[in-house]
């Protein structure tokens, strides 16, 4: 029977002493930190006996606040496990409340404490960037840091929105895509000029005036005022129609329907809302879904879903303004933000976010109107989202349960790792590792190994297995050696044959792991899916109907291990393939290596070059050209 039902049918007495049970130890701790705690707003961190932070919280008194914990009346079951773990704490007192919630949403993301509920997904969002430092301004995408005094306009919910918004402004106001480099080497125009995506200022094809009025149009649209710029478009056009100047009249009509093809996409903004973010949360089964919509000069710039983690028990008030303190921790506060619930301290996160913002932010729940109507919107989607992510993850555990049947595992798996390497004649060798579990793949835990060994013969792929195991559970062993947290795997899949497993296998046995379930997967007769051998320890292979759902998920994994290791090998590759056998040069900088390669046209001739040659150089003294003579010649 789950803890949750025993708990509910126990006697409150029964309870009531199981609490104070498991509270003992913790509450001794927690006492003794009172007689020094001071009255003081500040943030506590709760610790075990490993030292890993338990929970994050803060509190208008410290002294008070942290009391609380040793009266376990009214306390539940959740707290109490908490306060049972605590072993040590933490403090750091701020001058005001407002400061001291600030400090608890960096240190939440900072530590990811267990109790604390997570908002798991906080990537920085992408912005539209017109880059200024240039005479002839281009657009591009943009994510991290505004420094460079740039005009940038978001942020926008995804990097395909993004990107779509910038294929329209690129047929809207055709100005350029292309790096400062390329339009500086430009000496005809390039495709998108005859597609008609660029005004091609980079040879000229139109005035610095021009392109500058282009720039200032798309600026103007961004900024919201798209039906100043329609009319002047629709003015334009008209005007080139009735002097017979077709061509241009049908250029000046393709932009329109570019503008009209933007703003089909935007949902209407009912509320006329210039600045704000609507942010709905919707609770089932004791998950959340959180939408964030992003309304910006007046139009919509895409939503996002999130799935904070948080106890089955808590409630949209306790949820909402943990999820919000730690979105805006590294992002900028609009002047409005729309909730769809009541939130606990709500005062005190908007002071928050004010005195982040640097300006006025107000938090409010609408009612009725147009804004209650946009809310409602935005809690159905959230509604709808959480409604499928709950059908998904119902599908997964299926599979999950299906992978336990199939290779006798004591459950469903928590925490399924993948490994595939990957090579071009053994060179640029590394493995990589994929990890899976009941929410999906798990991407921040994937990992690649550089293949380090130089014991090993090029393509020996069982060596690099044998590595890549060592590496691994090595480091695991080191890390946690009781493992006792979630970082082990349930099971090990492998891409390979008979030997792989083999190689697997005797690393693991040489680390006293041997406990840890492995599977290998061997690719069908000409690469065919749905004629993969599957090899376990002490079992004669065997292959899986073709129309098993548990095979095509296991497919799945092993082609999303491919694509991991083939994409990390070729950004691999990438990197190497651009580095000049310049670049190890002693006493050679990027000024003198540009002498270099403009004085010999090429690397390869400066490797070739005689002393007297490298002497005649800008910038190479006698010294320093028998250094790099030297350098290229130390074997003859």
């Amino acid at each position: 029977m789950r803890k949750s039902s025993t708990w509910a049918i126990m006697s409150h007495q029964h309870r009531e002493d199981l609490k104070s049970s498991i509270m003992n130890e913790g509450i001794k701790v927690i006492k003794s930190y009172l007689k020094t705690l001071p009255g003081k707003p500040g943030v506590y961190r709760m610790l075990d006996e490993k030292d890993n932070v338990l929970y994050v919280g803060k509190a208008k008194s410290l002294k008070n606040r942290v009391a609380n914990y040793t009266n376990i009346r009214g306390v539940g079951y959740r707290i109490a496990r908490m306060v049972g773990m605590t072993r040590s704490m933490e403090f750091v007192t701020t001058n005001t409340e407002v400061e001291a919630l600030l400090l608890e949403a960096s240190l939440i993301k900072r530590f990811k404490p267990p109790y604390n509920v997570l908002l798991r997904d906080d990537k920085s969002f992408p912005y539209i960037k017109i880059d200024t430092s240039h005479p002839s301004p281009r657009v591009m995408k943009h994510r991290g840091a505004k420094k460079d005094g740039s005009i940038y306009f978001g942020p926008f919910a995804s990097t395909s929105a993004v990107n779509h918004s910038l294929h329209i402004l690129q047929k809207a106001f055709l100005l350029r895509t292309c790096s400062d480099n390329v339009f500086s080497h430009r000496t005809r125009p390039c495709l998108l000029y005859q597609i008609k995506r660029c005004a091609a200022p980079c040879v000229d094809k139109v005035s610095q005036e021009e392109y500058n009025a282009l720039v200032q149009s798309a600026h103007d649209f961004l900024s919201g005022k798209s039906q100043e710029i329609k009319k002047l478009l629709t003015g334009k056009m008209t005007e080139a129609s009735e002097k017979m100047e077709f061509e241009q009249a049908a250029i000046y009509r393709d932009r329109l329907r570019a503008l009209a093809a933007v703003q089909s996409r935007q949902d209407i903004n009912q509320g006329h809302l210039e600045e704000a973010d609507i942010i709905a949360a919707f609770q089932e089964g004791g998950q959340t879904c959180i939408q964030v919509f992003f309304y910006r000069s007046g139009q919509n710039w895409g939503n996002k879903a999130y799935f904070p983690r948080h106890d089955k028990n808590q409630t949209l008030d306790e949820v909402l303004p943990a999820f919000m303190s730690q979105f805006y921790d590294n992002k900028q506060p609009p002047k409005l933000v729309l909730v769809n619930a009541h939130m606990l301290q709500k005062k005190l996160l908007q002071d928050a976010l004010t005195l982040k913002a640097g300006h006025t932010v107000k938090i409010t729940f609408p009612q009725r109107g147009e804004k209650s109507n946009m809310v409602a919107l935005v809690e159905k989607n959230a509604r709808e989202a959480l409604g499928r992510r709950l059908t998904e993850s119902a599908s997964q555990q299926k599979l999950l349960e299906g992978v336990a049947r199939l290779f006798d595992l004591e459950g469903p798996p928590n925490r399924i790792e993948v490994y595939d390497n990957s090579h071009i004649s053994g060179t640029n060798a590394l493995g990589a590792m994929i990890v899976a579990g009941p929410e999906g793949f798990e991407k921040n835990a994937y990992r690649k190994f550089n293949i380090k060994s130089d014991k090993l013969t090029p393509g020996d792929d069982f060596g690099m297995m044998r590595e890549v195991m060592t590496r691994r559970f090595s480091r695991q062993l080191r890390e946690n050696p009781d493992r006792d947290d979630a970082g082990w795997p349930d099971l090990l899949v492998i891409d390979g044959g008979k030997g792989q497993l083999s190689a697997v296998m005797e690393i693991l046995a040489d680390l006293g792991l041997e406990d840890i379930a492995i599977v290998s997967i061997a690719k069908g007769p000409d690469r065919n899916a749905g004629r993969e051998d599957f090899y376990l320890p002490g079992r004669e292979p065997f292959k899986l109907p073709p129309n098993d759902p548990v095979l095509y998920f296991l497919q799945r994994l092993r082609d999303e291990a491919h694509r991991f290791a083939i994409g990390s090998h070729r950004q691999q590759r990438g990197k190497k393939m651009h580095k000049s056998i310049l670049d190890g040069l002693p006493g050679v900088g990027p000024r003198r290596k540009k002498a270099l390669l403009l004085h010999f046209g090429s690397a390869r001739a400066v490797a070739g070059a005689a002393l007297e040659d490298l002497g005649k150089v800008e910038g190479i003294n006698r010294t320093l050209a028998q250094s790099i003579y030297d350098y290229f010649h130390d074997n003859d």
